[in-house]
């Protein structure tokens, strides 16, 4: 998301400052958050999906999930000095397979462990592919960004009455996981609003069945297209706390972390670094560790998702840009810039 005018925030989140002190019965007061959040080492990592993988299904389904490369490059993200991972959950891959599903979650979670990564896991997503389905997932498309990454729910969201499947869903990986410390926090829905009709009733939903629960985790939505009111009150209002995405250069960006803050609980910025937007590790990473903001860019690893090309500039041949959009390391484990992985162990104290 680009920022367009610091003026949407202000009429934004003032108001949903307000709207948040009458949130709904299971919020976290602002007070355990904050403790929450002392509690932990500055966050900082990547949106993560291994190489191997296209999209959220190939990571999931039994026939492709692949510990074997996820241990190897969680290793590179821990070599950096990353504590924090944040995974896409996928609902058609728990219908599918739902116990099997949870297994593999663990085998995930237990990875990570070892690498001393805890995991923030996304529950809906409303970008890309509007049509997910099981079984084997598409190629993906030279040199075009995220072409098999897939929606959750996806089309059918548009004419759903019943949400009765997704709340099973939501309820069982939750209640399964709730008291579960290899987890730090609940994404319950990335970006809604993109491309996704009627997001706002699955995102109350999904905060109701979350707070229900009661997990031992916060929950969280995070913010990241300021003209999107309705979606930002609800999100400011239900989540514990704060979490958010900004490709912007570092001036904007902080102005929207300070905006943020009068909300008086914990920031995270889940998605950021965005190198041809201005968005990089050198101009805002040092900013984030210097407002206390938890900083998850995306991409850990070039692989089939195909995330170091730009959201609107494919390279039809497959050929590598000139500039990496995302990502942090080459498949072998070689950073894409020495510089900037020398910067984020630094930063990490590693």
């Amino acid at each position: 998301m680009r920022l367009k005018n610091i003026f949407f925030i202000i009429l934004i989140i003032f108001p949903c400052f307000l709207h948040a002190q009458s949130s709904e019965e299971g919020r976290w007061s602002a007070e355990k958050a904050n403790a929450w959040y002392a509690r932990h080492k500055w966050i900082s990592g990547a949106n993560f999906i291994p190489s191997t993988a296209i999209n959220q299904l190939e990571m999931w389904q039994a026939d492709t999930f692949d510990p074997t490369t996820i241990d190897r490059e969680l290793g590179y993200a821990e070599g950096i000095g990353f504590n924090t991972m944040r995974v896409f959950l996928h609902s058609v891959a728990y219908k599918e397979d739902p116990q099997g599903f949870k297994k593999r979650i663990n085998e995930y979670l237990t990875i990570a462990n070892k690498h001393h990564i805890q995991t923030i896991f996304v529950f809906f997503d409303a970008c890309w592919n509007t049509e997910p389905k099981p079984g084997k997932q598409p190629l993906p498309k030279p040199g075009i960004h995220n072409s098999g990454w897939m929606q959750d729910p996806g089309s059918s969201l548009a004419t759903m009455t019943d949400f009765s499947v997704l709340k099973t869903y939501v309820d069982d990986i939750i209640t399964t996981f709730k008291h579960d410390k290899r987890i730090l926090l609940w994404d319950l829905y990335n970006e809604p609003g993109n491309s996704a009709n009627k997001s706002a009733t699955l995102l109350t939903n999904v905060f109701k069945w979350a707070h229900a629960i009661g997990p031992d985790q916060p929950v969280s939505a995070g913010l990241w297209n300021w003209s999107f009111e309705d979606l930002n009150k609800i999100q400011i209002a239900n989540s514990d706390v704060i979490t958010y995405h900004c490709y912007d250069s570092p001036d904007a960006h902080q102005h929207v972390v300070q905006l943020l803050k009068v909300n008086n609980r914990p920031v995270i910025c889940t998605e950021y670094m965005a190198r041809t937007h201005n968005s990089t590790f050198e101009n805002t990473m040092p900013m984030l560790k210097s407002e206390n903001v938890g900083a998850i860019n995306w991409g850990l690893v070039s692989g089939k998702t195909n995330t170091i090309y730009a959201w609107d500039t494919p390279i039809p041949d497959g050929s590598e840009p000139k500039v990496w959009f995302h990502d942090v390391f080459r498949k072998d484990g070689t950073p894409y810039k020495k510089d900037e992985a020398d910067l984020i162990k630094k930063l990490n104290d590693k």
